[in-house]
């Protein structure tokens, strides 16, 4: 016999959130209109008008679109989005790829340099936080965009053990530039990405050692010839700690469930 006594409760919906309210106060967070930025930053597409899942990925690419719709996110966060600066054509890979957002719904939020620079949920951020740095201050960039950090660490490490230990905390592995002839590393500057163009800056600043993403050859001497040593750790690798915060952010302030898109560039 069937018991009626206590009817089933219904499945819980998903928690639904205005995308004008998510972006909204993504915009105020990041402060995106404080930064002078070659990215487009804040909300590049426009998909559905409620959000109920949220994707997170360094890149806008292809794959990464596709990804966030097989996840069933209907708002995709980025550190990279689909436009910079001067307008793009929408033809080949920039149309297919903003295409497949447009049909599935899925927005698009991009936050370049407003992430690299965040003192909480920032890619240099998180990283000075992983590393133990101590005494952090906003260092590298114009006065506008101050996007890295500076710090020390608690005690000294030879240059081996700290590359080593940065391996550890991306997965990559590092190239390294013992320009400091030696020197262990304590002063420590952080600059995401692309940040070979901040050695002369790092060198000024009298630390010991720069942490960034990728090399540039126009700067290679620089670090010999100024006497400080680089650590190459990755671009992608260096900028999966901004996204992935953020995402975490937005569900501790709304509810929304995350899932982080690796997609590595080996790069």
């Amino acid at each position: 016999m069937t018991d009626f006594s206590t009817p089933a409760s219904a499945p819980a919906l998903p928690r639904a959130v205005p995308l004008s309210e998510l972006t909204g106060w993504l915009d105020s967070y990041l402060k995106i209109a404080d930064f002078k930025d070659w990215s487009n930053n804040g909300l590049q597409v426009e998909g559905n008008s409620t959000v109920t899942r949220i994707a997170a990925s360094v890149d806008t690419s292809q794959r990464s679109i596709e990804e966030a719709i097989a996840s069933g996110a209907n708002l995709m966060l980025v550190h990279h989005g689909l436009f910079w600066n001067k307008p793009l054509m929408v033809v080949g890979p920039h149309r297919r790829r903003l295409q497949a957002a447009l049909d599935a719904g899925l927005s698009i939020y991009a936050a370049h340099l407003p992430l690299d620079a965040h003192p909480e949920v920032g890619n240099n951020a998180m990283m000075a936080s992983a590393l133990s740095l101590q005494n952090t201050a906003p260092a590298f960039g114009s006065a506008s965009s101050v996007i890295g950090q500076m710090g020390e660490l608690p005690y000294e490490l030879s240059l081996q053990d700290f590359a080593e230990r940065v391996q550890k905390l991306t997965g990559e592995i590092c190239l390294v530039h013992g320009g400091g002839g030696g020197t262990g590393v304590q002063k420590l500057g952080i600059v995401s990405g692309s940040g070979a163009e901040f050695i002369g800056e790092a060198a000024r600043l009298g630390l010991d050692t720069l942490l960034t993403g990728e090399p540039e050859h126009k700067h290679f001497h620089d670090a010999f010839e100024l006497g400080l040593n680089v650590v190459y750790a990755g671009h992608y690798e260096t900028e999966v700690f901004g996204v992935r915060a953020l995402a975490a952010r937005l569900e501790e302030q709304f509810g929304l469930p995350w899932q982080f898109l690796h997609l590595p560039t080996g790069l």
